[in-house]
């Protein structure tokens, strides 16, 4: 993992490369397909789940009213899609035990 604690796409690839044996090329290639079908199918509106992992949810949230907490001033928030992510139960359970 990197200094920052940090996860990144070369780390996934690197961990491949040593666990599994690929190449280290095939290896970047293997994450970077993963996370395209992954933003892929988010794009399209899909939910993702990932057994023992969590799920990656969209919701709209509609329009409302906001305030700009410097001035006090209420101002409206537009409707937007947002993404959130749901830990499975087995996921939870690991970050605890880990804590």
């Amino acid at each position: 993992m990197s200094e920052a604690g940090t996860l990144t796409r070369a780390d996934l690839s690197e961990a491949l490369h040593r666990q599994v044996g690929l190449s280290r090329a095939d290896s970047a290639r293997l994450v970077e397909q993963m996370l395209d079908m992954l933003g892929d199918a988010l794009a399209k509106g899909e939910n993702v789940k990932i057994s023992g992992f969590g799920t990656f949810v969209l919701r709209d949230k509609g329009e409302r009213i906001g305030r700009n907490p410097k001035t006090g001033v209420e101002v409206p928030i537009a409707p937007r899609r947002v993404l959130t992510f749901r830990a499975s139960q087995m996921m939870r359970d690991r970050i605890v035990a880990a804590g």
